[in-house]
């Protein structure tokens, strides 16, 4: 009875030790957060002008990018850019010298013969936005030209409007790149920027039946152009190929998510979510949708092929402490180096992540948090290097806070 007893004792302790190593390989406790520094809302030089007092210029949006320890901002109710060390200290600021006052404390324009420690120069840009930095720690920053100079393209019935501004370490202007490269076109619509291998752009357009992604050299010259079309999506892996009409007939349908450039490699990260019609079988019409899964595509820029996608499950809704029967889409927030990527979805108090490894196909879950005042708003960044950073807002200040996410990446399967 004591041998029994003893193997059973040794049965549930490995049954345990099994369970507790299937869970640190694929969940983490809530991710512990380092505040970097805070700001003032607001117009002057160390200021962020989150939304402006005057009103004049309607709200425009706030982009922002972190390399090295170091957090450039685009401003774009402000009209400036600007870039602060990890502790806080602001490094040198890029003004446009008609939507901000003048610096106090930072001299302007200095030459490159000149010893100074902070700086300012000028630059009349419109409304930066989207905001990238590559290993020389150059910027590339969206903006758009003036409303007199916008194009309405008739056969893609598109807006052009869009440039990219590229200045150097010290923030001095460079050139600015259009769809053709140096000097060239303005862009549709842009949704996203990254900085790729050996210091590559990629600018990731949305038009009316698609997304068109360019790809520069880091010397502004155009390398290729990935045209994806919304009608020509790639079906889920376990249904047959379709075209869109036969997915409407057959009630299924694909959807993008968001598309992201690996920081490493010339290679494109599409999310597709899968969506199925529920149907009423008495009357054989539509109630509704319901989804059924996702699936990350990895698109090789070089020779347009489409490499095996990665499952993604959906995260179930807790109620009342429980999972419930009601599952949703997570969404993709960004791409790391060594096919590292990181989706999320939306709790009563922050975050709920879940880290997905394009090579291994091993996956981890973890959640962030927020205090209730943070809530009302947050834009996320996802480093080359896996750190997860946040700029946290409420009425009168800016947070600049990281997550260390990318030891959990480091140390996935």
């Amino acid at each position: 009875m004591t041998k029994i007893f003893s193997h059973l004792i040794i049965i549930i302790l490995c049954a345990v030790v099994m369970f507790v190593c299937a869970c640190k390989n694929t969940t983490v406790s809530s991710i512990e957060r380092e505040d970097r520094f805070s700001l003032n809302i607001g117009p002057l030089e160390d200021q962020i002008a989150l939304y402006r007092l005057d009103g004049n210029r309607g709200i425009r949006s706030t982009g922002f990018a972190m390399r090295d320890g170091l957090f450039t901002i685009a401003d774009g109710n402000g009209a400036k850019i600007v870039r602060y060390n990890t502790y806080g200290d602001l490094i040198f600021m890029i003004y446009n010298e008609e939507t901000n006052p003048p610096p106090i404390t930072l001299p302007v324009n200095v030459s490159e013969n000149e010893q100074v420690t902070r700086w300012a120069h000028s630059y009349p840009m419109e409304e930066p936005g989207w905001i990238t930095v590559d290993s020389r720690r150059h910027i590339y920053a969206e903006d758009r030209i003036p409303r007199q100079e916008r194009i309405q393209d008739p056969e893609s019935r598109t807006l052009l409007d869009g440039i990219i501004l590229h200045f150097d370490q010290n923030g001095r202007f460079v050139n600015y790149l259009g769809r053709e490269g140096i000097g060239g076109s303005p862009f549709p619509r842009i949704i996203g920027l990254v900085s790729s291998i050996r210091d590559e752009l990629a600018v990731i357009c949305r038009i009316p039946d698609g997304w068109d992604i360019y790809w520069f050299s880091s010397s502004g010259m155009l390398l290729y152009l990935v045209k994806i079309s919304s009608s020509m999506l790639p079906a889920h892996p376990d249904w047959p190929a379709q075209t869109a009409d036969e997915q409407i007939q057959s009630h299924t349908m694909a959807e993008v998510d968001a598309i992201f450039a690996a920081p490493d490699e010339r290679f494109l990260y599409i999310k597709v979510d899968y969506t199925k019609d529920t149907i009423d079988q008495s009357t054989n019409t539509r109630t509704g949708s319901e989804p059924v899964g996702s699936c990350i595509w990895t698109l090789n820029v070089e020779d347009g092929t489409y490499l095996n996608p990665v499952d993604i499950p959906l995260y179930e809704i807790i109620e009342n402490g429980r999972p419930s029967d009601f599952k949703v889409f997570y969404f993709i927030l960004g791409a790391a180096r060594n096919g590292k990527l990181l989706m999320y979805f939306p709790v009563e108090t922050g975050y709920a992540l879940l880290f997905a490894d394009i090579h291994s196909r091993g996956q981890r879950r973890g959640s962030i948090w927020f205090s209730n005042e943070e809530l009302g708003y947050n834009d996320f960044y996802l480093s080359p290097e896996g750190i997860l950073c946040a700029m946290l807002a409420d009425s009168v200040n800016l947070k600049m806070v990281w997550w260390r996410t990318d030891n959990i990446m480091g140390d996935m399967p």
